[in-house]
């Protein structure tokens, strides 16, 4: 990064060509994580390579066919990231495909570097993608967990989506995960994890949402972000929360992380000044404007 490093990304700072978001290692001034949103007009294709990452093909908005190795692979996808979950395809690194979309359509690439090549191309199915309602009250927030851990393998890519309604604070309490940490039994208790936070706001192109994050005396680091639909937000250390969404206009984010840990893992570290919050909640229901759209069926 530059002396004075960005990690609010508007939308179009990053893009390039059919790619609205390309956020590389090299872009971010970082090591591991990454995601590109490719965007397709209706009858178009594109061609991906992996490189030294590998990476989900997860439509935001339409479907598409991806052709690799001589194999195509259909994915429905939805009609926007407040829908439903979707299916996804993963791409090991040192692969080249082919994503087309008869309609059109938006898809985001996230991605992680990798030095594992072996495996291929694997599908995963939208029913087999765990919806998971997290926290209560004006925290609550739906959370689709796509690659994680128990989820879906890969070697270091982790990935998921947060929906919160609107008026509603998610990413809260404010977590970190920059430090690999065991607590006094050995037993790991924080990873260290770069992330990206990618933004879709509902009802409307005047929506809007904020992100925090904030460090430490030692690591410093100083976001409070408006955010709005394509805007990306880099977090590469420090305490990351509320991710706020404004009262009429809910709130999506993807979640990228990967970090330089031999064992894939996302464990979160509350900044205890608020860690308190998460007691709240065992009084207060859920938020019943969740789930969002078709999971509710």
């Amino acid at each position: 990064m530059t002396d004075t490093p960005t990690y609010h990304l508007p939308k179009g700072t990053t893009a390039d060509g059919p790619f609205e978001v390309n956020v590389t290692p090299q872009v971010a001034g970082w090591e591991h994580s990454g995601l590109r949103v490719l965007h397709l007009a209706a009858g178009a294709e594109q061609p991906v390579s992996t490189g030294d990452s590998e990476l989900l093909v997860l439509p935001l908005e339409g479907g598409c066919t991806v052709t690799v190795d001589g194999q195509s692979f259909h994915l429905e996808g939805r009609t926007g990231v407040f829908a439903s979950a979707t299916d996804f395809l993963y791409l090991p690194s040192r692969t080249t495909a082919v994503v087309r979309s008869a309609a059109g359509g938006r898809f985001a690439l996230p991605s992680a570097r990798t030095a594992r090549t072996d495996g291929g191309a694997r599908y995963g199915p939208r029913e087999n993608v765990p919806v998971e309602l997290r926290g209560a009250g004006a925290c609550s927030r739906q959370v689709n967990n796509y690659c994680l851990p128990g989820t879906f393998d890969a070697d270091q890519l982790l990935v998921c989506e947060v929906l919160t309604p609107a008026g509603n604070w998610s990413s809260y309490p404010p977590h970190k995960h920059d430090t690999a940490r065991t607590g006094a039994d050995g037993t790991p208790v924080e990873s260290e994890l770069e992330e990206i936070y990618y933004f879709q706001i509902g009802g409307g192109e005047q929506g809007f949402g904020y992100q925090r994050v904030y460090g430490e005396a030692d690591r410093p680091i100083d976001v409070l972000a408006e955010v709005r639909s394509g805007d990306t937000v880099l977090i590469p250390y420090g305490w990351h929360g509320p991710s706020i969404a404004a009262p009429g206009h809910d709130l999506y984010y993807l979640n990228v992380m990967a970090g330089p840990g031999s064992e894939r893992a996302w464990l979160i570290c509350d900044d205890p000044a608020h860690a308190w919050v998460r007691s709240a909640w065992e009084s207060q229901e859920v938020d019943d404007r969740l789930p969002f759209g078709e999971e509710a069926r």
